[in-house]
């Protein structure tokens, strides 16, 4: 081929369930404002779903979610 290796990239492929798992972060996020993302990965694996937390995690950044500042 005369091409080298690190000239190769993969392109990355999603998986079909994303958008619903993306829905259904984004909206026991906003539910549960001051739960961060390991929280919500058990919450979502209490109810049914099958999820690593880095991949929670990945599209918890993605999504610009973020945990809002304690107010005393």
């Amino acid at each position: 081929m005369g091409q080298h290796r690190s000239t190769q990239r993969k392109v990355p492929c999603r998986r079909p369930d994303e958008a619903r798992l993306t829905e259904d972060i984004i909206a026991l996020a906003e539910e549960y404002g001051r739960y961060g993302y390991r929280m919500i990965t058990g919450m979502l694996n209490n109810s049914g779903w099958h999820v690593n937390h880095k991949r929670v995690e990945r599209i918890w950044r993605q999504e610009g979610l973020k945990v809002p500042q304690k107010t005393t």
